[in-house]
């Protein structure tokens, strides 16, 4: 959906940019369960939760540059990437909401753009495209959301520390929640302008 990548892209598997998604894929349940751990009676394992989404962070920025500066942009990677952000987000809310730290009406609002997403898929699909790739924008409103959500969960506590996770949080997740719905209807808007074109070439 955003501007063709110019570089050659590959069905390789094996390349060091897949392999850094793939363990971001891995870190998804591992984060999940670090934040769940005092629902069930374990103990506070917030700081390694965090130290994980950090990681996460890290190895996003990583796998995109090394893949473009070292020529390794794959087909895998193009889902890889993408995929990951979306099951952190959503690992993320299920986590912060089930421990009250997220407002539900907020996860409602963020998922709703996830099911808007899904059907746009399913349209292109329908007629014969690729999943949408991930644009300027849609990045954007990721990286908010994602710095946004280790500072509620920093938040979760007292001491000017905490109040200042607040603060800095919600204005992170303000702008990335308005951001992933902007990217959001730009999807749907680009959607419907290719089956449109599609409806007049039949």
């Amino acid at each position: 959906m955003e501007v063709q990548e110019t570089r050659v892209q590959t069905d390789r598997v094996l390349t060091i940019p897949n392999i850094l998604s793939m363990a971001r894929l891995v870190g998804v349940p591992l984060f999940l369960w670090l934040i769940l751990r005092p629902e069930f009676g374990g103990p506070k394992s917030d700081g390694w939760a965090l130290l994980v989404l950090a990681l996460s962070g890290i190895s996003d920025y990583l796998d995109g540059k090394l893949a473009r500066r070292w020529n390794q942009i794959s087909n895998l990677g193009r889902l890889l990437d993408p995929a990951a952000d979306r099951l952190y987000i959503l690992s993320t809310l299920v986590g912060l909401t089930w421990r009250e730290i997220l407002p539900i009406w907020l996860t409602a609002i963020l998922l709703a753009r996830e099911l808007v997403l899904l059907v746009m898929v399913g349209i292109l699909r329908r007629h014969g495209y690729p999943p949408p790739q991930v644009n300027f924008l849609g990045k954007a409103a990721t990286f908010n959301l994602m710095y946004a959500f280790p500072l509620l969960l920093l938040s979760d506590g007292s001491g000017w520390i905490h109040e200042l996770a607040a603060i800095f949080g919600w204005a992170f997740a303000g702008w990335g929640t308005t951001l992933y719905w902007w990217a959001g209807i730009l999807y749907v808007v680009q959607v419907r302008r290719l089956v449109k074109a599609d409806s007049m070439t039949d």
